[in-house]
């Protein structure tokens, strides 16, 4: 049996299948990412701090195996539209290129995914929200965030 991407990820925190290309969760590990790009996944959209520790170098983890590795660091405080619109235009620009989003738990994820799935998947706010929280969302200030953004940038 042919492993998808979801597949490969099944295991990470908060692990979900949003679109048949876009997968979110929390962070990965190093046979994850290999197993990642065996079932033919491309990009790796992790948008924790460089300075979180983590479980393995990831950068290098992702690149030794193929994948395409962009970094958005995201944190309490530090948000706004520049880093949204940095990580809507890594999604936008995937085309059907598999994308695994993630952050440590899937909470950060969830606020930029509401942006995404209002403005470029056409889903109403209380279905967005939904999602969100089913990817791991928790924290009002994420939700906040994504809500915001997207309230601003909606087609009028």
């Amino acid at each position: 049996m042919t492993q998808t991407p979801f597949d490969a990820l099944r295991g990470a925190p908060n692990a979900c299948q949003v679109t048949p290309n876009v997968i979110t969760g929390g962070q990965p590990t190093a046979a994850q990412l290999a197993a990642l790009k065996a079932a033919g996944g491309a990009i790796v959209l992790d948008i924790r701090d460089p300075m979180e520790p983590r479980p393995l170098d990831e950068p290098a983890e992702a690149r030794a195996q193929g994948l395409e590795y962009v970094n958005v660091p995201v944190s309490s405080g530090s948000l706004g539209d520049e880093k949204l619109e940095r990580i809507l235009a890594v999604l936008r620009g995937a085309g059907d290129k598999p994308v695994f989003f993630h952050c440590g738990s899937g909470n950060r994820v969830g606020g930029a995914m509401i942006a995404w799935l209002m403005l470029d998947r056409g889903m109403d706010e209380e279905d967005a929200v939904e999602q969100a929280m089913r990817m791991g969302l928790r924290s009002p200030e994420y939700l906040e965030w994504g809500l915001d953004y997207a309230k601003r940038h909606a087609k009028r």
